[in-house]
């Protein structure tokens, strides 16, 4: 009966002819160095490519691999995507709110030469201006102006002068507290009388009391006339001097205009106008007015241009692969004197990735962004307002003041790789992602296995060799490679598209042709490499094993034994997993408890692996149609597990082992069972089946081949078997079996060797398994009832 679901050796491994690969060798194949068996994702990549809409930024999910970045990149650049006019950013001094460097945008090249043009105006004001100001021509000027000047004082002050001549009066300056001060004092005999002097002669009575009153209502009357004629002259020199100043100014305004009037004519940007008039106003200000020390013209009227473009027709693609905040925006480095930190300036900006990227792609990997402090805000918000920001607001880089420069108008495509947990965590918790990113690159996993597949296959076998300068390959190496990506990718009909892992194995078996002198690598040293890689990563296999033969870990590999099973599980060492096998135990009898999960009960079990052994009691219902309740109190356990288990692959051993207990039938325990069950007991799918098998069979090999061990497994998973070509031959000569079953039924037939027989008209046949089933159901529920 079990004959039905055993599989034949030819269909548990899947092979392939090295004659069918059209090539003796490597040597005859042209290299693939393009992405191949992706033409959906490809075809969505050019679509962002192509389309300029707002939002067509892109999320390539499925790819992995260290090359990944460098993969995306080259696409970008095979493709040549279309680009519009380059732009130069520059950042000028903002004369008047220093923190607030100016932008200015420019032609690509043109910044360069205008910074150029600001350093030869720097130029001139530091050293033509300087020497103009100190030329003969200025300093004849100057003095005229001074001439011009005295002469309207002395005429102010003569005519003052001679009236109080007239009047025996004149003026003198005395030193008071206040300073010096002009006095009009009487001149007595040609004798000038300043007040110390009179002071002296009125008390010796030299002067009487009618000269005295006379003398000092003239000095009374006159000194306010020398007020009068003091504030006209001093308003006479402010005009003078400012006249002289005016003149300067004027001077060195028209020798600037004439260096600035043709600059204007050749950079036509209305912002770079705007910055030379205002340079202008600023040497009329630090030359006249604020007169500072460290006045440098070179450093206040530098251009820093932040990217030197160039007309290439090339659209820049970017791989950051360090999104940091700081990479993306860009820096203020921090500037010092001697006594400490100052304040920096425009010419401290340097720009970022997504500056570089502008006008283009940047390609970036999703998680390493997320895991970056704001460097996912930061990116969004760009991306909504197309506006870069060097310095946001909320940031202030430690050890300098805060500058706020103008922010950068940008437009560039960002290329977001990762995974599908991270797309749909993006997706649902973040709301302008949806927005932002509307195109979805899906990277498949796998490429057919066809003819087209195998050529694919060679080809990047070839480019690999090429870049790694590898000995050639011969078909039987490749066909291997092309055997070890079926084994990888695991699904029927189909190759791994993880190119990477196959790579790492080729690199080993040229390792292995080259260490034995081969100058050709072929199948076997393919094999030998496959083996070498599983050989290290394989401590714990071995390690387990050794238990197991030393009794260390109680399992059996023949003879028949009531509730108990052999289940199947993996453990993981990188890409690299490992099957062994987990005896699995069942305890029934009379009671209203149910079936109880001791895995659950001591909170070992994962979420997976409790709702597949809740489906138990859903199949039992369905195959155990009873007119009564089933009154009994079961308990399934993993024996000598002591860490978590996870996964539905033992839900239907978990299955035949109670049904094993309920009907007291023994099961083969030369074999093991792995497959999920549902509520109608069809048996599913499950992972590692390659791996689970052959765990089981090392253990059988271990301890001696009896003809009657092998496993059973899904229906739905024969398909996927590349079982290892040991374990093929030993199903070829009949030491080891694989079932392929689609329902329980026919699982327990192989395991208790007896039909499990068909619900007819509500009842099996007496003697099937499900009869006895039945049969044990109904005196469990006899005896329950008699002890209540």
């Amino acid at each position: 009966m079990s004959n039905q679901t055993k599989l034949n050796w030819q269909k548990v491994r899947w092979q392939c002819d090295p004659e069918s690969l059209a090539f003796k060798t490597t040597d005859d194949i042209e290299p693939i160095k393009k992405v191949v068996g992706q033409d959906d994702a490809l075809e969505a990549l050019q679509f962002a490519i192509d389309c300029d809409a707002y939002g067509q930024n892109v999320y390539v999910r499925g790819l992995s691999g260290t090359g990944r970045m460098s993969m995306v990149s080259k696409i970008l650049k095979d493709v040549r995507p279309a680009i519009g006019e380059k732009k130069e950013h520059c950042y000028v001094a903002n004369f008047d709110q220093p923190d607030r460097p100016r932008l200015i945008t420019m032609p690509s090249g043109v910044g360069v030469h205008f910074r150029k043009a600001m350093n030869q105006l720097a130029g001139f004001v530091s050293e033509d201006i300087k020497k103009s100001l100190d030329s003969d021509q200025m300093a004849e000027e100057k003095a005229q102006a001074e001439s011009s000047l005295q002469k309207e004082i002395k005429a102010l002050s003569e005519p003052f002068e001679t009236e109080l001549k007239k009047h025996d009066l004149t003026i003198v300056n005395i030193n008071t507290s206040q300073g010096q001060q002009a006095l009009v004092v009487p001149v007595l005999d040609g004798q000038i009388v300043d007040p110390t002097v009179w002071q002296q002669k009125v008390a010796a009575g030299e002067i009487d009391e009618l000269t005295q009153k006379d003398i000092l209502d003239k000095q009374q009357q006159y000194s306010k006339k020398l007020d009068d004629l003091g504030r006209k002259i001093s308003q006479v020199r402010d005009a003078g001097m400012a006249k002289i100043h005016d003149l300067m100014e004027n001077h060195v305004r028209q020798l600037l205009n004439n260096e600035i009037k043709p600059l204007c004519k050749q950079f036509k940007v209305s912002e770079a106008i705007e910055f030379m008039e205002s340079i202008v106003d600023d040497v009329i200000d630090q030359f006249f007015y604020r007169r500072q020390k460290n006045y440098d013209p070179y450093e206040r009227y530098d251009v820093n241009v932040l990217m030197q473009q160039y007309e290439d027709g090339k659209a820049p693609v970017l791989v950051e692969r360090v999104p940091s905040l700081q990479n993306l925006l860009g820096s203020i480095e921090s500037k010092w004197s001697e006594n400490g930190p100052v304040m920096a300036d425009h010419m401290s900006i340097r720009s970022g990735s997504l500056l570089a990227a502008n006008g283009g792609f940047i390609v970036l990997d999703a998680r390493d962004l997320l895991t970056e402090p704001g460097a996912w805000k930061t990116l969004i918000r760009t991306l909504k307002s197309r506006l870069l920001e060097i310095v946001p607001v909320e940031i202030n880089w430690p050890g300098q003041p805060a500058l706020k420069p103008d922010p950068i108008p940008v437009k560039f495509r960002v290329i977001l790789l990762g995974d599908s947990g991270l797309y749909y965590a993006l997706d649902s918790h973040d709301p302008d992602f949806p927005e932002l990113f509307k195109v979805l690159s899906d990277f498949d996993s796998v490429i057919p296995r066809n003819e087209l597949g195998f050529k694919h296959y060679s080809g990047v076998i070839a480019k690999i060799i090429e870049e790694d300068q590898l000995p050639p390959f011969d078909n039987t190496a490749v066909a291997k490679l092309i055997e070890h990506g079926a084994r990888i990718c695991s699904q029927g009909g189909k190759l791994t598209a993880k190119f990477s892992r196959i790579a790492d194995i080729a690199r080993e078996a040229a390792f292995v042709a080259v260490q034995a002198d081969e100058l050709l690598v072929v199948g076997s040293h393919v094999s030998d490499a496959i083996r070498r890689t599983k050989k290290r990563a394989g401590l714990s296999s071995r390690k387990f094993q050794e238990n197991l033969h030393d009794g260390t870990i109680n399992l059996d590999t023949e003879g028949y034994v009531v509730g108990q099973i052999n289940g199947l599980a993996v453990i993981h060492a990188g890409p690299i997993v490992y099957g062994f096998p987990s005896r699995i135990t069942t305890a029934i009898g009379p009671g209203r408890a149910g079936v109880i999960d001791i895995e659950g009960m001591a909170g070992k079990s994962g979420s997976i692996h409790t709702k597949g052994f809740q489906i138990l009691g859903g199949l039992l219902r369905y195959l155990l149609p009873v007119e009564h309740p089933l009154t009994f109190s079961a308990s399934i356990a993993f024996e000598q597990s002591y860490g978590g288990i996870d996964g539905d692959s033992a839900s239907g051993a978990e299955f035949c082992c109670l049904i094993s207990a309920l009907t007291g039938l023994p099961i083969n325990q030369g074999y093991a069972m792995t497959g999920a069950i549902d509520q109608h007991g069809r048996v599913q799918a499950i992972g590692g089946v390659n791996e689970k098998i052959e765990g089981f069979f090392d253990t059988c090999y271990a301890r001696g081949l009896t003809g009657q061990q092998g496993v059973i497994i899904p229906q739905s998973n024969a398909a996927e078997l590349m079982l290892r070509p040991d374990v093929q031959k030993a199903c070829k000569e009949g030491h080891f079996n694989i079932h392929a079953v689609s329902d329980i039924q026919q699982a327990m037939e192989v395991l208790m060797n007896k039909i499990a027989g068909v619900l007819k008209e509500g009842e099996y046949p007496s003697d099937s398994i499900m009869g006895l089933a039945i049969k044990r159901a109904k005196e469990y529920w006899f005896l329950t009832q008699a002890k209540s």
